[in-house]
C-alpha cells in the first residue's frame, strides 16, 4: 500500500487525539499499534482538509442516506461527483420510470479485447431508495443548475483490470433462490463497500459484539449511533472506519485495484474542474468510506501527479435497467439475509422520526411527491473541529425500550406464522416479547433490535418441521421489511420489450404485473389473435420456461392448434425480456440471430442445423432463411467424420421432407442436395461404421435407414445404387448385433432371401456355442426395423423362437437387459413391434391352445390318404366370372399364376372319380338306400 504524500507539518484539531491514541498504543500495544492508530487519525485529518468536500458513504446504509439528505439540504452543491461507472450516466434519468429497487446494467455479448469464454459480460449497480447515492441522484436530477458527474472507471475498465482468468475478477457465486437470481451472473459494482478484509478482525468484532454476522454488527455499532449524528461527526467516524479497514486489508491485488480506481476518479474530477471552471467549494464528492481515506499521490484537486487512463477496448456495450430486489442485492454482495429489508424499514422509521423529506425523482412509481423547499445558503467552510474524541470516549447512547413497537412485531409474527401453517398462539407472542428483551439484555442492549426479535421468534415458534414454504426467519424478514422487488417502467424498457408488450395487447392482460396470468386464445373464433400466438411461441423459445408456458396447444411442422392456453409471467421475468432487447429490436431479429449463431458455431453439427431449419419454419416462416440454414446443414453433413448424430439426422430430415412434400409444390434445392450428399456420405462411412467399436448399432441402423429411405430420391437425382451395394458387400462386422443388421440390409437389397435368413437364425439357435450370444443378434434385428420395416414380422418370429428355445440360464439374465435396452435405444421402434405382435398372436387366451405359428411348417397328410381337389364351383357368381374372364386373368397374372379355367360343375380326373365311373353299382345302391 502506498503511503500518503507528506507535507509541511500543519497544526490540526486532531493533534490532541493523535497524541492520546499514540500514548495509549505505546503503553499497551507497542509501536506497531501506535503507528496504526495515529495513521488512522492522519487519514481523517487529510480527508477533512481537502478543498473538495468528500462525503464517505456505505452502500444501502440508512445512516449514510440520512446524512446525505441533511447535507444536501444545507450545502446545496452545484456539482456532485459520484463513485459509479462513468458510462452508466445516461441511464440515471430513466429511474423516473421505475419502481425501486432496480439496477443499472451494462451488457456485452460480442467481445473484442476480452477472452471469448467470458461472454456474456454483465455489470450491474443496484439502487435502492435507502441509499445515499440515490438521494444524490434524485437531488441532482430534480434541482435546476446542478450537475451530476460519474467518475468511476467505465464498465470496460472493470474487466480490463480483472485478472486474466477463466472468470472475471469480482464475480460472485451464482445467487440462489427465485428473487436472488434477478442479477444473474453479473459482476456487481457497489458504492461504499465497507466490510473488513481482515478475517481475524471481523471474527473478533462479531465475537465481542455478541452478534451473528457482519450486517448485525454494522447495524448495532455504526448505523444506530450515526443515524442522528451531525454532519462533522458522521464524516469523521465514517472516514475513520474506512481507514481502519484499509490499513488492515490483507489482499494486495484488490487493494492495488482500489488505488487505481481512486487515481482514476481523482483524475476525472480534476479534468472536469479544469474544463468547467467549477469552484471546488460548490462541489461534493460522494464515494465509499474506504476510498475517502486514500493515500494515493493523485489525491486532491491540487495534486499534479499524472495518471494515464487506458483506452477502452472494441467491445460494444449495451445499457439498460433491470429489476432488482432486496434478496438479489444480499445474495450478490454477500450480505446477511434480510439485512437490506431491515435497512429499508430502519430508513422509513428514521425519516418519519426526524421529520425529513428525502429526495425523490418526480413521477417515479411508488414515490410520494416531495415537499418543495427553498434552497438554504451554503454555510462558510471553516476548520474541521474534532468530533472523534467525544464520539470515541463516551459510551453509546442506548435507545429506550419501545414496548408498542415490540408488541406489534410479536402479534404480527404470530398472525403471519398461523397463516403459514404454524400452530402459534397468544402465548407464543408473549414468549417472543419476553425472549426478545432477554436476548437484548444478554447482548448489552436496552432496546431489542430486529435481529434480537428474529432470534426470539425462531426460538419460540419454530418447530421441527416447517409446515409451509417459509420458515420463521423468513417470516420475520417479510414482517420487518419484506423482499421488495423493483420493476422497470414501460418508457424505460428497450424497444424490443416495448414491442412485445404492444403486440400482446390484444390479449387484454396487464403483462407488467409479477403474477402469473392465464391467456386463452380461440384462434378459430378470433383469427386476430394469430399474431399473438406466433409471438408467444417465439418467446417460449427465447425466454426461460417459466416466463411463457403453454398449457394447451402445440406447434409442430404442418400442425397449428385452433385453441391455446398460456401461463404468462413476463413481469416476473422482466430481466430476461430486457436482456433479450440487447440483441435486437424485434423478437424475430433476435431469433434469427440466435439460430444463425447456433448453426455457424464451431461445434455445430448437421443435426443442429436441421433443428435450426425446423425452428425457422415453425417460428419465422421464412423460406429464404430456412434455405440458408439448410445449405449450411449440407456443408456440415459432408464435413462430418462420424455417424454419432445419424439417428437425429434421420429423424429430422424425414420430418422436414414430409412437411415440404405436403405443403410445397416441390422440394427445396437444399433438401435434394442433402439427400444426395447424405447418400454418398453414409455409403462411404458404412464399411468403417460396421467394424468400429465406437459406433453403436443404433447409429449404424440410422445410417442404413437414411440410405434405404432416401434411396428413391437419391437415385432420381443421379446417385448410383451400386455404391450402396458395394458398401454393404464390403462390410464385415464381427459383433453379433451388427451382423444381424448386415443380414437385414442384404435382405433389403435382395442379396439374401427371407427363407435363407430364417435358416441362418435357426442354425444359430441350434448351435450351443452361439446360443449365449443370440440375444445380441435379436437387438440387431430390432434395430433393423428402422431401415427395413418389412422385417417387423420376422423380428417377432425371431423373438418368439428365442423365448421358446433359449435355455433359462441364458433367457432369464437377458430379460432385464432386453427391457432396458429396448427402452433406451429402440423406444421409437416399439410401437411397430407391438402392432406386428398383435397381428401375429391370437387375440384371446382361448385361442392360444389351438394357435399355430405362421412360420411353423404345415403338417403332412396321413399315409394312404390322397387329397382330392375340389370341384369347380358353380352358380351365378361362377357364371359371371366365366363370362367375363379378363379381370380374373389379370389378377392371376399379377399373382404369378397360370390363368386356366375349368368347366362349371366339372370334376377333376382323380383316381377315385375314375373308379366310381367304371363301377357305378355301389353308388346307385347307396342312392336308392338314401331315397
Amino acid at each position: 500500500m502506498s503511503e500518503p504524500v507528506m507535507s509541511e507539518p500543519v497544526t490540526s484539531a486532531f493533534d490532541p487525539l493523535r497524541e492520546q491514541l499514540a500514548g495509549a498504543a505505546r503503553e499497551f500495544g507497542g509501536d506497531a499499534v501506535s503507528a496504526l492508530l495515529t495513521g488512522m487519525v492522519d487519514d481523517v485529518d487529510r480527508a477533512l482538509r481537502e478543498e473538495l468536500e468528500i462525503f464517505p458513504v456505505c452502500h444501502h446504509s440508512p445512516a449514510s442516506a440520512l446524512a446525505m439528505v441533511r447535507r444536501l439540504r444545507d450545502k446545496q452543491p452545484k456539482v456532485i461527483y459520484l463513485e459509479l461507472c462513468e458510462d452508466l450516466q445516461p441511464l440515471l434519468t430513466e429511474l423516473r420510470n421505475c419502481r425501486l429497487p432496480v439496477a443499472v446494467q451494462a451488457f456485452a455479448t460480442h467481445l473484442d479485447g476480452f477472452p471469448q469464454e467470458w461472454a456474456p459480460l454483465s455489470v450491474v449497480a443496484p439502487i435502492t431508495e435507502a441509499s445515499a447515492e440515490y438521494q444524490a441522484i434524485a437531488y441532482a436530477l430534480e434541482t435546476p443548475g446542478v450537475e451530476l458527474v460519474l467518475v468511476d472507471r467505465s464498465t470496460d475498465h472493470v474487466f480490463q483490470w480483472a485478472e486474466k482468468e477463466d472468470a472475471p475478477e469480482g464475480e460472485h457465486a451464482r445467487p440462489q433462490g427465485e428473487e436472488a437470481g434477478l442479477h444473474g451472473d453479473a459482476v456487481g459494482v457497489e458504492i461504499g463497500d465497507l466490510r473488513p478484509r481482515f478475517a481475524e478482525l471481523e471474527e473478533h468484532l462479531l465475537h465481542h459484539g455478541k452478534v451473528r454476522h457482519w450486517s448485525e454488527w454494522w447495524d448495532q455499532y455504526v448505523e444506530q449511533p450515526l443515524s442522528g449524528a451531525d454532519h462533522d461527526t458522521y464524516r469523521q467516524v465514517m472516514t475513520l472506519i474506512g481507514s481502519l479497514f484499509r490499513r488492515l486489508s490483507r489482499d494486495p491485488a484488490r487493494l492495488a485495484a482500489d488505488e487505481d480506481r481512486e487515481r482514476y476518479m481523482w483524475t476525472r474530477m480534476r479534468e472536469h474542474l479544469a474544463a468547467t471552471g467549477a469552484d471546488p467549494a460548490d462541489c461534493l464528492y460522494v464515494c465509499g468510506a474506504f476510498h475517502a481515506a486514500s493515500p494515493v499521490e493523485q489525491f486532491g484537486v491540487r495534486s499534479t501527479a499524472p495518471f494515464t487512463i487506458t483506452p477502452r477496448t472494441g467491445t460494444t456495450w449495451l445499457y439498460g435497467l433491470i429489476p432488482s430486489s432486496h434478496s438479489a442485492i444480499e445474495a450478490q454482495f454477500g450480505l446477511a439475509s434480510g439485512s437490506v429489508s431491515i435497512a429499508a424499514a430502519t430508513w422509513a422509521k428514521a425519516v418519519k422520526r426526524d421529520g425529513l423529506t428525502p429526495y425523490r425523482l418526480a413521477g417515479q412509481k411508488g414515490a410520494r411527491k416531495a415537499a418543495v423547499r427553498k434552497p438554504a445558503p451554503a454555510p462558510g467552510r471553516g476548520p474541521a473541529a474534532d468530533r472523534l474524541t467525544g464520539f470515541l470516549s463516551r459510551p453509546p447512547v442506548l435507545d429506550a425500550l419501545d414496548e408498542a413497537e415490540l408488541l406489534g412485531w410479536c402479534v404480527d409474527i404470530v398472525r403471519l406464522a398461523r397463516r403459514n401453517g404454524y400452530l402459534a398462539s397468544t402465548a407464543d407472542a408473549i414468549a417472543v416479547f419476553e425472549t426478545s428483551i432477554l436476548l437484548a439484555g444478554m447482548r448489552g442492549r436496552a432496546r431489542p433490535t430486529p435481529y434480537d426479535f428474529q432470534d426470539a421468534a425462531v426460538t419460540c415458534i419454530e418447530k421441527d418441521v416447517v409446515p409451509g414454504r417459509r420458515d420463521v426467519a423468513r417470516l420475520c424478514e417479510i414482517l420487518l421489511g419484506s423482499d421488495r422487488v423493483g420493476s422497470v417502467g414501460y418508457d424505460a424498457l428497450p424497444p424490443l420489450a416495448r414491442n412485445v408488450l404492444d403486440r400482446l395487447a390484444p390479449l387484454g392482460l396487464d403483462l407488467e404485473k409479477r403474477t402469473i396470468q392465464r391467456a386463452l386464445l380461440d384462434l378459430r373464433a378470433d383469427p386476430a389473435l394469430g399474431p399473438c400466438s406466433d409471438l408467444l411461441w417465439m418467446l417460449r423459445y427465447l425466454l426461460p420456461p417459466e416466463a411463457v408456458r403453454p398449457i394447451m396447444g402445440e406447434r409442430r411442422l404442418g400442425e397449428r392448434s385452433i385453441q391455446e392456453s398460456w401461463d404468462l409471467a413476463l413481469g416476473k421475468h422482466q430481466r430476461s425480456l430486457i436482456e433479450l432487447g440487447y440483441d435486437g429490436v424485434t423478437v424475430e431479429q433476435v431469433l434469427e440471430q440466435r439460430l444463425r449463431r447456433r448453426v455457424w458455431a464451431p461445434e455445430a453439427t448437421a443435426a443442429v442445423a436441421l433443428a435450426a431449419v425446423e425452428d425457422a419454419v415453425l417460428y419465422l416462416g421464412s423460406r429464404r432463411f430456412a434455405d440458408e440454414l439448410g445449405a449450411r446443414a449440407v456443408e456440415l453433413l459432408s464435413a462430418e467424420r462420424s455417424a454419432d448424430d445419424a439417428p437425429e439426422v434421420l429423424r429430422r430430415i424425414r420430418r422436414l421432407l414430409a412437411y415440404y412434400r405436403a405443403h410445397e409444390p416441390e422440394l427445396p434445392a437444399w433438401c435434394e442436395e442433402f439427400a444426395t450428399a447424405g447418400y454418398a456420405h453414409y455409403c462411404t462411412l458404412l464399411p468403417t461404421a460396421f467394424v468400429d467399436d465406437d459406433t453403436g448399432v443404433r447409429q449404424v441402423g440410422a445410417m442404413l435407414g437414411f440410405l434405404f429411405s432416401m434411396e428413391s430420391l437419391a437415385l432420381a437425382l443421379g446417385c448410383d445404387r451400386a455404391q450402396l451395394e458395394l458398401a454393404v458387400r464390403q462390410s464385415h462386422p464381427e459383433a453379433p448385433a451388427k451382423v444381424a443388421l448386415l443380414w437385414a440390409a442384404r435382405t433389403q437389397l435382395g442379396l439374401l432371401t427371407v427363407a435363407e435368413l430364417r435358416e441362418r437364425c435357426d442354425e444359430l439357435l441350434g448351435n450351443p456355442l452361439v446360443v449365449p450370444s443370440f440375444p445380441q443378434y435379436i437387438m440387431g434385428f430390432v434395430q433393423a426395423m428402422e431401415p427395413v420395416p418389412a422385417l417387423s414380422g420376422f423380428v417377432v418370429e425371431v423373438i418368439s423362437k428365442a423365448f421358446g428355445r433359449l435355455p433359462d440360464s441364458v433367457l432369464l439374465p437377458w430379460l432385464p437387459k432386453l427391457i432396458t435396452t429396448l427402452r433406451a435405444e429402440a423406444a421409437e421402434l416399439m410401437p411397430a413391434l407391438v402392432r406386428e405382435a398383435g397381428r401375429t398372436f391370437p387375440g384371446s387366451l382361448a385361442g392360444v391352445d389351438s394357435w399355430t405359428p405362421p412360420w411353423s411348417s404345415q403338417p403332412a397328410p396321413a399315409p394312404g390318404l390322397v387329397s382330392r381337389p375340389a370341384a369347380a364351383p358353380s352358380g351365378p357368381a361362377a357364371e359371371l366370372l366365366s363370362t367375363h374372364r379378363t379381370a380374373c386373368d389379370a389378377v392371376a397374372v399379377l399373382l404369378g399364376c397360370e390363368p386356366t379355367w375349368q368347366a362349371a360343375g366339372a370334376s377333376p380326373a382323380s383316381p377315385a372319380a375314375l373308379l366310381l365311373t367304371a363301377h357305378p353299382e355301389p353308388v346307385e345302391a347307396l342312392a336308392a338306400l338314401l331315397a
